[in-house]
């Protein structure tokens, strides 16, 4: 959701990798070894909790139903612990001592940077479950997402700050050290530009910062009818506390990087009526997201979170192209997943391009009354579509 310094040497780890190999003994196996890589440890816990607990049910799902060509699943679920480097080493680990067949993660853009190379090297298939950044998939063609591009979801909410909010001014105030944030930053401020609106302050901070009073009264000072956060959660939250405290009232919107479990505890009421655009609506009456979301309140006592469907649907679609494969290849794998057109998973109808990215429809939440609400919803063309669900 920056491919760091340590690229080089994840490449060159990749040769030991390859070099060990999956034998066919891999596929003899009994079961259906697929790695995972998450933070669910850390600063982004949220994120790698609610991945793994979609990618669980996902599993035993598939494992009650008779498994994939006869075979069980087993997860290998590992924790990157919300650190830079840590993806590199789980990786390497996942394809050369465990001998995966694919690979699920991360939601987090810069970590599926740093671990994408390795496995497009190992020839591993590896879905990223939100890595919204151009660049993840851009790696090589074994490397595919479920969530929808910074590009594209950039320009979905420069279109909602224009034709919906009708603001003309627009501050916006990115994470340095997330190449989603900054990606998202890029692709919004073009298409804002581009319908003659107005950047009227543009700041940054880095990951961890906890103080934003600075770049909030700068932004204050330059009169903003809206401000864009490109961030994640943890700061989110207390970027738009501190602004309501410094008497900044107008609207905040964000990306599926608001999506954590802390942002409206933290922030309180300071988020009321802002918006964020997100993967899926879990009050949907689509058949496929209400079973989804009935068997995760089952399993969890808690409503998913679109981070929980994601990883849900990324082990989905992969088992789906292992059925049709009907082989545990890793390439024949791949294959199939480069082919996948109009799948249904609960985020969406997908149909995988030629770089590995699926077209879908993107919702835009708002916050009412301390919970998550529905407010509109953007096909992959453009088009305002119908209430995917209830906005009371």
């Amino acid at each position: 959701m920056n491919f760091t310094t340590g690229i080089l040497s994840s490449v060159i780890a990749v040769i030991t990798i390859i070099s060990v190999g999956l034998s066919t003994s891999t596929y003899a196996q009994d079961s259906i070894k697929v790695g995972e890589y998450a933070s669910m440890t850390g600063e982004h816990a949220s994120y790698g909790i609610s991945q793994n607990n979609g990618v669980r049910l996902a599993v035993d799902q598939i494992n009650q139903n008779d498994g994939i060509l006869g075979k069980r699943i087993e997860l290998i679920a590992e924790d990157d612990q919300s650190k830079q480097g840590e993806s590199t080493t789980i990786v390497r680990k996942l394809i050369s001592q465990d001998h995966v067949v694919a690979i699920l993660g991360e939601f987090n853009s810069s970590r599926s940077l740093e671990a994408a190379p390795i496995a497009q090297a190992a020839k591993v298939p590896m879905i990223s479950t939100g890595a919204t950044n151009p660049r993840v998939t851009q790696v090589g063609d074994y490397i595919f997402r479920d969530c929808y591009t910074d590009d594209f979801q950039g320009g979905v909410l420069a279109r909602f700050i224009v034709q919906k909010l009708k603001a003309r001014r627009i501050a916006v105030i990115n994470d340095s050290k997330q190449d989603s944030s900054i990606g998202l930053s890029r692709a919004l401020k073009e298409r804002l530009q581009a319908d003659g609106m107005q950047i009227v302050k543009e700041l940054s901070y880095v990951s961890g910062d906890r103080d934003f009073r600075a770049q909030l009264s700068a932004i204050k000072a330059s009169a903003p009818e809206v401000i864009v956060h490109t961030g994640l959660y943890p700061e989110a939250s207390l970027i738009i506390k501190q602004a309501r405290q410094l008497g900044i009232q107008v609207p905040f919107v964000g990306g599926d990087g608001w999506d954590g479990s802390s942002l409206i505890p933290v922030a309180g009421k300071a988020i009321e009526g802002c918006y964020f655009s997100n993967h899926y609506c879990n009050t949907d009456p689509a058949a496929e997201v209400q079973e989804f979301v009935q068997k995760y309140k089952k399993r969890y006592d808690m409503l998913p979170d679109g981070i929980a469907a994601l990883g849900y649907d990324a082990l989905m679609i992969l088992a789906d192209a292992m059925k049709q494969a009907g082989t545990l290849e890793p390439d024949k794998i791949r294959e199939a997943l480069a082919q996948t057109v109009g799948y249904q998973g609960v985020t969406g109808n997908i149909t995988f391009d030629h770089d590995g990215n699926p077209s879908k429809s993107v919702v835009i939440l708002t916050i009412r009354d301390g919970k998550y609400k529905f407010f509109d919803r953007i096909d992959p063309e453009g088009v305002v579509g119908e209430a995917c669900c209830s906005a009371s």
